[in-house]
């Protein structure tokens, strides 16, 4: 890659890293493990950079996040979960709520997680959820209905749902 192309790189890191991670980690539940994924991305990014659209850079990024953390998941039995929250947690979410988030999405299926993360916190569309998964519009809207379900269940405490 010649320089200029580097620091493009290098700049789309140093931007798409903390979403990238916070997405990993809402995913897999694990901050060492998302720590694993994002790095894994990134480095598919770099090998792929000259050809990747600049555009559609963190798409890809986040694609490669869940692929192999679908790969990841085929080749270990159980997750193991934390209540150490990442290095890096966003500044507009107190620790205390995204480790009861995390928490949450963690009794979710995993097909049920990865939708309700892309399409609620990622704010993808139902088409670009579908698309990212590689599953359809239909399957994106039944598994974010059964997530939110189950995370209105027990994320919002008894007495306190408002119809």
């Amino acid at each position: 890659m010649t320089a200029s192309s580097d620091e493009d790189f290098v700049a789309f890191v140093r931007d798409a890293s903390p979403h990238l991670l916070r997405t990993a980690w809402f995913v897999c539940g694990d901050p060492v493990q998302a720590e694993e994924l994002v790095q894994a991305a990134l480095e598919k990014v770099y090998l792929s950079w000259r050809r990747i659209d600049r555009g559609a850079a963190t798409a890809y990024a986040r694609k490669v996040v869940l692929n192999h953390h679908i790969d990841t998941r085929r080749r270990r039995s159980r997750e193991v979960l934390t209540d150490r929250t990442p290095e890096r947690p966003a500044a507009e979410t107190r620790p205390e709520e995204t480790d009861a988030l995390v928490r949450a999405l963690a009794t979710l299926a995993p097909r049920e997680r990865q939708v309700v993360v892309l399409r609620y916190y990622v704010d993808l569309s139902e088409a670009e959820v579908a698309a990212t998964l590689g599953i359809g519009v239909g399957t994106v809207k039944s598994s974010a209905s059964r997530g939110l379900a189950r995370l209105r269940e027990v994320l919002v405490p008894e007495g306190d749902h408002h119809a």
